[in-house]
């Protein structure tokens, strides 16, 4: 009797881990989405020194180096097996490193996109525009993956579509303008950078996928290949763009501790959801992005001056409605028990 009380005691510890690391993964999830659009945002739009862009992505892949580096280490228990099985799946393996050099230049265009994205659209829009990343997505799922999409996802990807629209056009531009000393702002080139984004986001997503289901190595490995190859396009995106700068004012300029916060939670925001993303389903996912969005809103009220009109309202809505729409796994049909007599 006693053995079975403490196989029930076991299992609801069990089941009360499960739940707070489903909503730990929540919150996680929420503010990774939320403060990261809306850090960018401030650090693109605040009075002083401008830092260069392509420098943040650059250091953000560094940082996102050493961080894998370090989870590879954990995995393999010595710092000695880490360094041989960086060795053995980074310079042994030379066609297999050569496939992530797709994904790393994608990644690295894509995150000076976003940075782009963030000067020009207030958080809010941003934060919506870029759910167009799941059309993206599913676009390259069906194209390279070969994989079929549910009637419901075709209408939620037609929902979302017309969701982004309506924010596009509605009027959300601040009755002030902005303080002397910001950067101008152009709402289309903000939302054709988001577009591109979305694009480049869906094509590296699927990609990486497909190389990760295609063998064995570890996600941190994979992550640690990724990093490590984009660190020189990363370097070349800086000389290409802000050299001339670069040269006479130096690679930091504009850097305090709000954009170094920023490079370590760009660096650190994929890695989190990564470790957090199987403890959440799809609908705790769904969520995530729509709290996410609401926080967006709230917060460019108060920080950026943000009007909130109906027709914003409408697509916020209709995005957050197609995020779950898409997200919606049905129930596998349950299989009849019992005798089945045939006439």
């Amino acid at each position: 009797m006693s053995s079975v009380s403490n196989l029930k005691v076991a299992s609801n510890i069990q089941q009360r881990r499960v739940l707070i690391l489903k909503h730990l993964s929540l919150i996680t999830l929420t503010l990774q989405n939320a403060i990261l659009g809306l850090s960018m945002r401030y650090a693109r739009t605040r009075v002083g020194d401008m830092f260069f862009s392509s420098t943040a992505v650059f250091m953000s892949e560094v940082v996102k180096l050493f961080t894998c580096i370090l989870l590879v280490w954990q995995e393999e228990g010595s710092l000695q097996r880490c360094v041989t099985a960086v060795h053995n799946t980074i310079i042994k393996q030379p066609m297999d490193t050569l496939k992530v050099c797709v994904p790393s230049l994608v990644y690295i265009i894509q995150n000076n996109m976003l940075y782009v994205s963030a000067s020009h659209l207030d958080a809010a829009t941003y934060q919506v525009t870029y759910q167009l990343k799941i059309l993206t997505t599913a676009m390259f799922t069906v194209l390279i993956l070969r994989r079929s999409l549910r009637p419901l996802q075709w209408v939620a990807l037609v929902v979302l579509l017309i969701g982004v629209v309506l924010v596009q056009l509605a009027h959300t531009d601040p009755p002030t303008p902005p303080p002397a000393g910001a950067p101008k702002q152009n709402r289309f080139i903000g939302f054709s950078a988001a577009l591109f984004a979305c694009v480049l986001s869906g094509f590296a997503g699927i990609y990486f996928e497909k190389i990760l289901k295609g063998s064995d190595i570890s996600v941190w490995m994979r992550n640690v290949q990724l990093s490590f190859l984009s660190l020189p396009f990363g370097l070349l995106t800086c000389l290409f763009n802000d050299w001339t700068k670069i040269k006479h004012v130096g690679f930091f300029f504009g850097y305090d501790y709000f954009v170094w916060y920023l490079v370590v939670l760009q660096a650190g925001g994929g890695l989190l959801v990564a470790m957090v993303v199987k403890y959440a389903d799809n609908i705790l996912k769904g969520f995530a992005t729509s709290l996410a969005i609401v926080i967006s809103c709230i917060a460019s009220i108060y920080l950026f001056n943000f009007q909130l009109e109906f027709q914003f309202v409408v697509g916020a809505l209709l995005v957050m409605c197609s995020i779950f729409m898409y997200s919606y796994q049905p129930k596998a049909p349950q299989p009849q028990s019992g005798i089945t007599i045939k006439v």
